[in-house]
């Protein structure tokens, strides 16, 4: 699961990232308004985390953006503005949740996984292709009695190509998707993340191959010889 974070105060934006990454989720950190909107825009999260008050645009601007461009994200705003306007205001703009500073983490955390329970298109912690189980909790890949464990990257990549089997997905979807617009990480990483996956699926004997197409990027398929 890949989170967008938006709140201006780097020492809080750091810390809330830290505390997502560390709780097994994707997380990725904008510092304005304006980031917020374009990042959020290519829809490629599975839910928000916005301060009202953010910088160039606020949190409730960027929300109404999103929801009149069709984007039904989940978002829930973090704010020190406590006022009972301003949570109607929030919530009729099209957030799910409202949660006032200062906060716990272990709330922060439970409203985050109820917020993405709340999702149409909800996926559960087991993600599943060809008999091939990816668990999302534990970062294990598994096929019959056979486990292997996955590192950040290489489940990141994994989840990908399962979420898509038999679609072509680039490696610079791959560095957009996971390191980021702004990383300075070359194409040739995502390669030994590929070629370490394909170890771990050879390892654990699963009818299935992750197969370069020239020129265009990867995807995940059955084998051809079973």
């Amino acid at each position: 699961m890949c989170l967008l974070v938006a709140e201006d105060e780097p020492r809080l934006r750091k810390a809330l990232i830290h505390l997502l990454e560390n709780n097994k989720f994707m997380a990725d950190g904008v510092a304005t308004g304006v980031d917020a909107l374009e990042y959020a825009k290519t829809n490629n999260y599975d839910g928000m985390i916005l301060d009202i008050m953010l910088p160039e645009m606020d949190g409730i601007c960027v929300l109404k953006t999103l929801r009149n461009k069709g984007i039904t994200t989940p978002v829930m705003f973090l704010t020190a503005r406590t006022e009972v306007e301003q949570r109607v205001e929030g919530l009729d703009a099209g957030a799910d949740d409202y949660l006032a500073k200062p906060f716990s983490t272990s709330e922060l955390l439970a409203r985050v996984r109820a917020m993405l329970r709340r999702k149409d298109n909800y996926v559960p912690d087991l993600l599943t292709w060809n008999h091939l189980v990816l668990n999302r909790s534990t970062y294990e890949l598994n096929y019959q009695e056979e486990t292997r464990l996955l590192g950040g990257k290489e489940f990141q990549i994994m989840e990908m190509l399962m979420q898509q089997p038999n679609f072509i997905i680039s490696s610079e979807q791959f560095l957009s998707h996971i390191w980021g617009w702004d990383s300075n990480v070359e194409v040739s990483v995502v390669w030994v993340h590929i070629s370490n996956l394909r170890k771990k699926i050879s390892a654990i004997h699963a009818p299935v191959e992750i197969r370069y197409i020239r020129n265009a990027g990867y995807l995940l398929e059955s084998r051809n010889d079973l």
